[in-house]
């Protein structure tokens, strides 16, 4: 289904005191001369300060951002988003640039519907602090970063998958009425910027997989293939800590005890519905956290969620059909599993690539390029099915 496009409205935005100073902040030699400031040694994460190549364009996504929540907080969501909300398009003007916000009263009302309050979503996004980038292993042209505080992942995206986003957001929010603790990534905006008479860069928002990441000690990116699987390990004493891949993954399990059977129907329950969007090429998010000797043990460290986390009516005759679980007390809940030895985060990310004529044609090409070898670029059905099966065959 095509996602609805009605004209944008534009908008002067009374942006604060950082909107001017996006506008005008310099961005400093681009190519070699640009440096990386590493305030995060142990994550590898990097500060996007006044000498890197981006530090104008993420001031412009802080400052354009501030004044769009600040929308949605003048203007909250009264009921569930309507058939307008999701097509609602808002552009505001800053000095230099311009800000739009695609479907905003909808995403405003998951995000009232999660629990996050806007106040946080606009200090985390603002320009109270630098955002941060890493050195992604993905093969993708975009550019990955985080708020300053890591609870939030921004993305730029292209103008097809965005599109998609947008055609299935109605959809994506029916999901996660009906299963409140879907694994699915938790998407908070998605807009657009562009720079006085360039191209239009769009860019989503969502909530980070691997947050709290202050004790995680390996990440990896599943897709249950092998074709591109691999990742070089960052050498021994290196400060960054990258996402690895399936073929990293060999020879290793993850131990969920009494966890993994609701683990393995909210896969089912995932990767079904994606199926159904026609959706491949997404990934299953992994990060392992030790558990410290007080922490383990679920009634210790487990209380029952319902008001945080979810969406619209509760209704208590449907929990076996919701597949609602234990959530741990602590933040990004849904995200988080814990084992009897380790802490799991974990999550369903990339829900945008549609199985169209260029993926088609991408998976004939792969067949004879790579005979008898397992790829990414498969069916949607295959897709979910395989992923299912490498997640119950590395589960116990």
């Amino acid at each position: 289904m095509a996602a609805p496009s009605p004209g944008p409205r534009e908008v002067l935005a009374l942006s604060p005191e950082a909107g001017r100073r996006a506008a005008t902040s310099s961005s400093g030699r681009h190519g070699l001369l640009w440096r990386l400031r590493d305030k995060q040694p142990r994550l590898g994460l990097f500060e996007i300060g006044p000498g890197h190549e981006l530090h104008r364009l993420t001031c412009m996504m802080q400052a354009g951002l501030w004044a769009a929540t600040q929308v949605s907080m003048d203007h909250p969501p009264t009921g569930p988003p309507t058939e307008e909300d999701f097509s609602e398009v808002l552009t505001q003007v800053q000095e230099g640039f311009e800000l739009g916000t695609l479907a905003g009263p909808a995403f405003a009302w998951l995000r009232h519907s999660l629990g996050l309050a806007e106040e946080d979503y606009q200090a985390a996004l603002g320009p109270g602090g630098p955002y941060l980038q890493f050195l992604s292993t993905s093969k993708s042209k975009a550019s990955f970063f985080l708020s300053h505080d890591q609870r939030f992942f921004l993305k730029t995206q292209g103008r097809r998958e965005v599109r998609a986003l947008l055609a299935h957001l109605p959809r994506y929010v029916q999901h996660l009425q009906r299963h409140p603790h879907s694994l699915l990534a938790r998407l908070l905006g998605v807009h657009s910027l562009r720079v006085a008479r360039g191209k239009k860069k769009y860019f989503i928002i969502m909530q980070s997989v691997f947050y709290p990441g202050g004790r995680i000690s390996e990440r990896y990116d599943i897709k249950g293939c092998e074709v591109s699987r691999w990742v070089d390990p960052a050498p021994e004493g290196s400060p960054l800590v990258l996402v690895l891949k399936d073929l990293n993954f060999q020879g290793k399990t993850i131990d969920l005890g009494p966890q993994r059977s609701w683990f393995l129907r909210q896969m089912e329950l995932d990767t079904a519905f994606l199926r159904e969007l026609n959706v491949l090429d997404y990934s299953l998010l992994m990060a392992f956290q030790h558990l410290h000797e007080d922490e383990r043990g679920l009634g210790s460290s487990l209380v029952f969620r319902t008001a945080r986390s979810v969406l619209g009516v509760q209704s208590p005759d449907e929990p076996g059909a919701q597949n609602r679980r234990l959530l741990p007390d602590s933040p990004n809940a849904l995200h988080i599993l814990d084992g009897p030895e380790q802490r799991y985060f974990l999550g369903l990310v990339d829900l945008a690539t549609v199985y169209g004529l260029r993926k088609r044609l991408e998976h004939l090409w792969k067949t004879l390029r790579y005979p008898g070898r397992t790829f990414s670029t498969v069916s949607p059905a295959r897709y979910a099915r395989r992923l299912c099966q490498w997640v119950e065959a590395h589960t116990e």
